[in-house]
């Protein structure tokens, strides 16, 4: 099974934060695509073409879920888009808001963020809630 990890990726503790649930991901027995790690950064305007074929094109292929860190005052664009492609594709995902409730955050994630996705407060729920997706996904192999 394939996690793809979202989320803003621009200074080293977002890709940090990252690089800790890919971690918890890959203890798990998943398989993960980082995008950062992956597809690489677009430092320059150069790069886009690169990043997007990578990061959507490559990233997103046989994904089985999306895990998507949602701290801070604004998900990213990046993230968002890659919810939304995730939704529109029908792949489940699981956000994780550790700064904050997600009831707290309405203003800064949305409704439409909140109402497409279950919403993890920790890494420690984020490990259950991913062996329950384990559970869930043998039972209907």
């Amino acid at each position: 099974m394939k996690v793809y990890i979202a989320g803003k990726v621009r200074n080293e503790q977002e890709r940090a934060d990252l690089e800790e649930i890919d971690a918890l991901c890959k203890s798990l027995g998943f398989e993960t695509f980082l995008p950062h790690r992956d597809a690489g950064l677009a430092r320059t305007i150069e790069d886009v073409e690169r990043i997007f074929e990578g990061d959507i094109k490559k990233g997103f292929r046989d994904v089985d879920l999306v895990v998507a860190m949602l701290d801070g005052l604004h998900v990213g664009a990046g993230t968002a888009w890659e919810l939304g492609y995730a939704y529109a594709k029908g792949i489940p995902a699981i956000g994780i808001k550790t700064d904050e409730p997600a009831s707290d955050a309405l203003e800064y994630l949305s409704a439409i963020l909140i109402g497409s996705m279950e919403i993890v407060s920790s890494n420690e729920e984020l490990r259950s809630r991913l062996g329950e997706f384990i559970n869930q996904f043998n039972q209907e192999a």
